[in-house]
């Protein structure tokens, strides 16, 4: 190349060796630049957002599947996105769904300030709107989709995991002491939200499927078996509020 043979200046070897310090201490490299892929679209990061995950987009292939089986992508549409992070899950459904606006929340005022700019960036302002809150406490319904990757590590297991997942924010990652506090609180909030006829799916954790399926159904929803990522895993849980049968 043009410059292959310049010498590094002094500023810009300490910067190298800084950003290789981090990377030596296994900061994923996506949190190092500050932004990361999903669902083709380049979302920006900050210290209060999950690094979005590839499995993660099966939730977005479950919730569009759902939706194509009601009708066409192009008919309006209300979605929730509880606990949004970063923002993944909303803005690569509203890309997919042309005229469909969304709702995204957070405890984090700080995620939500990640997840406005990225709306803001690939052009869907128009079409978002963010709130603070607990999942959906906030939030009135109808929704035809409610779409959310939970908090769903068991407290204790947080200290084994990988270096790379523990630079991720303690509060995005903690499900409570058996991993399942989240998926109760959607349960309880879900039923109130959703259209008769409206869709949820959720993010599970390895080996949650059958406890999740039990608390939904407790809570009124009918579930259907989780989808399978490209690990093999069950991934994404699709739920419907249940029909009372004459």
């Amino acid at each position: 190349t043009a410059e292959s043979t310049r010498r590094l200046s002094g500023h810009e070897t300490q910067a190298l060796a800084a950003l290789a310090a981090r990377r030596l201490n296994r900061e994923p490299v996506a949190r190092i630049l500050g932004v990361k892929e999903f669902w083709g679209l380049p979302l920006r990061l900050n210290a209060a957002t999950l690094v979005p995950r590839p499995e993660t987009e099966t939730v977005v292939e479950v919730a569009l599947a759902a939706i194509d089986q009601d009708g066409p992508r192009s008919r309006a549409l209300r979605i929730a996105d509880l606990g949004t992070g970063s923002g993944a899950l909303l803005v690569a459904l509203l890309h997919e769904l042309p005229n469909a606006s969304g709702i995204g929340t957070d405890v984090s005022r700080e995620a939500l300030e990640a997840a406005r700019d990225n709306a803001n960036r690939l052009g869907l302002a128009s079409r978002t709107e963010f709130t603070a809150c607990d999942f959906g406490a906030a939030l009135s319904g109808p929704f035809d989709l409610i779409v959310s990757t939970p908090p769903y590590v068991v407290t204790g297991d947080i200290a084994a995991l990988a270096p790379e997942v523990r630079h991720d924010p303690r509060r995005a990652l903690d499900g409570g002491a058996d991993g399942l506090d989240c998926y109760r609180t959607i349960a309880g909030q879900a039923p109130g939200l959703l259209r008769p006829d409206g869709h949820l799916v959720v993010e599970l954790g390895i080996g949650q499927e059958p406890d999740v399926l039990t608390l939904f159904r407790l809570a009124g929803l009918t579930p259907s078996p989780a989808r399978l990522d490209l690990s093999g895993i069950p991934r994404a849980l699709h739920a419907h509020v249940a029909t009372m049968t004459p």
